[in-house]
Order: C-alpha cells, then structure tokens, then sequence
C-alpha cells in the first residue's frame, strides 16, 4: 500500500489546544461560504481562466473525519530540478491541448493522484503568481469533498507523499512563521512558512495556503506578507 492513502485513512485531526478553532472552521466548507468564495473570485476566473500561464496548481479542499483541510503532496527525490522533495499542491505545466488552466490543474492532479474530478468542484481561479524563475503559476481553488469518500491513486515517479492539514491548524498564529530574504546585504522581502505539521509548508506552496486562508476566512486569519506579482 502506498503509504500516504494509510495516513489519508487515518485522518487529519485538530492539534491539541484547536478544539475550539476546529469547530468554527467546520463551516469553511459550507455551502453559504462556497458561495461567497465562487462570488469573490468569479472576476479572478474570468480574467484568468485563459491566461498564458506556465503551470497551474489545484488547491485542494477536503474534509477529513469532518474536519476541513488542505491536502498537499510531497514531490519525489527522484525528480530532477530544484523542486524536488518539495511539499506542493498537486499541478504541472500547461499542456498545448489544455482548454484553459482549470483543465490543466484538473490533469495534473489526475495524473499525480488517480482523481478525477469535474469542473463543477472548481470553486475558482486565483490570481497567477511568479516562481522564482519568472514563470507564472495559476491557482485552481477546488473542493473535493470528505477524502474518506475519495479512492487514490498516487504516482510514485512524481510523489513520495500525500498528507493533509486541518484548516484548524493553519489558521493557529502557533504555527505560523516567515522567512525574510536579503539581496546584495539589505532586506528584500519576507515570505509565510507553515509550521508543526508533517512537513514544513513553504514556498510558493506557502504563499498560495496564505490566499487562499485569507480568501475562506476572513474574520480569523489575516495575511502579513504582500505576494509576488506578475504585473
């Protein structure tokens, strides 16, 4: 058995001390708060569906054990390039017979992990961002409902691991940290690094989690960093 869908069954609950955290957060999935989400990005979507992108990442969305959470994967060792072992979302490069970047996060994530999933459990696109080598990648907010229900079927070529984080976890200041970068010996910018959990969340990873926690719940998580720009 691929041994991330043991940790997958097992579950991802509330770290000790978010019990409280952990039942507000339940309606970060619900209906009414998809809704304000799908309206908040429907512009985004629109203007953004199309674009030229490199890449394109789905940001996935499951509850585990009826617990909202993210769900990562870690990159193989065995890939080449520097983003290999990185804990990342599911994603790749855009294919010339992509229709749009939805299309391109949607067959990525079925080729990494065996799902399938529709377009109707896209909730939108968000705003494209830089990678360190100038490339852009387009994130693709999706909901892929209670992962006990979800069969997968990882790549072991592309990924070593899959895991989730509660939302309740995310969202505790605890576990929240930056890493602030330097260029020619003068500060140059300051990144989000999410802590205690099965692995580090950083990155271009960390950025994304950092809108989209801002984008689910505005009343109990504010973003101090500015994300890179592509403009």
């Amino acid at each position: 058995m691929f041994p991330a869908l043991h940790h997958l069954r097992l579950g991802a609950r509330p770290t000790p001390g978010a019990t409280r955290a952990g039942g507000s957060a339940r309606g970060y999935l619900s209906r009414e708060n998809e809704q304000r989400c799908r309206g908040l990005l429907e512009a985004s979507t629109r203007r953004y569906r199309q674009e030229a992108v490199a890449a394109a990442v789905l940001v996935t969305l499951c509850s585990v054990g009826g617990y909202p959470a993210l769900l990562y994967t870690l990159r193989s060792s065995t890939l080449t390039g520097q983003h290999k072992g990185d804990v990342s979302f599911p994603g790749g490069k855009r294919d010339s017979s992509d229709q749009d970047v939805i299309a391109t996060a949607l067959r990525e994530t079925q080729e990494e992990l065996g799902l399938h999933l529709g377009a109707e459990s896209v909730w939108g696109v968000m705003r494209p961002l830089p990678t360190r080598r100038g490339l852009t990648v387009a994130p693709v907010l999706a909901h892929l409902g209670p992962l006990e229900c979800v069969c997968l079927s990882p790549n072991p070529q592309e990924v070593e691991d899959v895991f989730t984080i509660p939302l309740s976890h995310l969202l505790q200041a605890q576990n929240h940290g930056y890493t602030h970068f330097r260029h020619q010996g003068r500060y140059s910018y300051t990144l989000p690094v999410f802590l205690n959990g099965r692995y580090p969340v950083w990155g271009l990873t960390a950025i994304i989690t950092d809108l989209t926690l801002e984008l689910l719940a505005p009343g109990a998580y504010r973003r101090r960093t500015r994300p890179p720009s592509t403009r």
